[in-house]
C-alpha cells in the first residue's frame, strides 16, 4: 500500500503523510517531478559515476545523464523507475540494502529531499552508503535547517480512506551531522546552504 499511494502521489493526486502522534501533512509530489532552486548546488558537486538514492521520478538522475554523467536512480516504485526512464535517465526497482551495481565504485551517492532518513536509522544508512562508494567517494545529502530536532518518526501515507503501512522515517538536522558522518566512516563533513536548503558533503 505504501508503493501504491506513493505512485498515487507522483500521479498527482492528494496523498497526506500522518504521524503516529497524529500529526497530519500534505505530501506533495510537485518538487519531485522538476527542477528545484538549489538543485545545481548538488549536481555541481557531482563529477564521476553517481548514484541517486531515492531518486523519485528522477529529476536529479536525468539532470546528470544529460551532463554528460554516469548516473542511475534507485526507487522501490515502479512508475518513478518508469517516468526517470522515460525522461532519459537510468534507473532500477531497487532498495538502497539490496545488492546494487557497482558497489564500491560510485563516485558519489545522493541523498536529495531528506532521503537521509530511508529506513529510519541513518547511522546504519550511511554504513551501507560506505560501502557502496569507491574509496575517496562523498555522500551528498540534503538535511533539515539549524535549530531543527534529528529524530525517528512512525508515519504512514493515507488517501481518501485508504491507510499503508506503518513505517519509520528519520530527520537530520544539519547541526548533528559531524559525528553521525565520523562514526558510519565518513571523517570529512563540509555544510552549506544554498536557495533555503541545507547539504552536506561526507567524505
Amino acid at each position: 500500500m505504501i508503493g501504491t499511494l506513493y505512485e498515487d502521489c507522483l500521479n498527482g493526486r492528494a496523498v497526506e503523510i500522518e504521524y503516529s502522534d497524529g500529526l497530519i501533512q500534505p505530501l506533495s509530489a510537485e518538487r519531485w517531478l522538476r527542477y528545484n532552486e538549489g538543485d545545481e548546488h548538488i549536481l555541481a558537486r557531482c563529477g564521476g559515476p553517481t548514484l541517486d538514492v531515492g531518486s523519485g521520478p528522477g529529476r536529479l538522475t536525468v539532470a546528470l545523464a544529460r551532463m554528460g554523467i554516469p548516473a542511475m536512480g534507485i526507487d522501490i516504485a515502479p512508475l518513478a523507475v518508469e517516468l526517470t526512464r522515460r525522461a532519459g535517465g537510468l534507473a532500477l526497482r531497487r532498495c538502497v540494502f539490496q545488492p546494487l551495481p557497482g558497489t564500491g565504485r560510485w563516485a558519489e551517492v545522493l541523498l536529495a529531499d531528506g532521503n537521509i532518513g530511508i529506513g529510519g536509522d541513518p547511522d546504519v544508512l550511511l554504513r551501507r552508503l560506505r560501502e557502496l562508494v569507491r574509496p575517496g567517494g562523498t555522500v551528498i545529502a540534503e538535511l533539515s535547517p539549524p535549530g531543527s530536532p534529528s529524530g525517528v518518526h512512525t508515519v504512514r501515507l493515507r488517501q481518501a480512506g485508504r491507510t499503508g503501512d506503518w513505517f519509520t522515517w528519520a530527520t537530520v538536522s544539519i547541526d548533528d551531522i559531524a559525528p553521525l558522518a565520523r562514526r558510519s566512516g565518513f571523517p570529512t563533513v563540509e555544510r552549506w546552504n544554498a536557495a533555503g536548503r541545507w547539504f552536506a558533503s561526507l567524505s
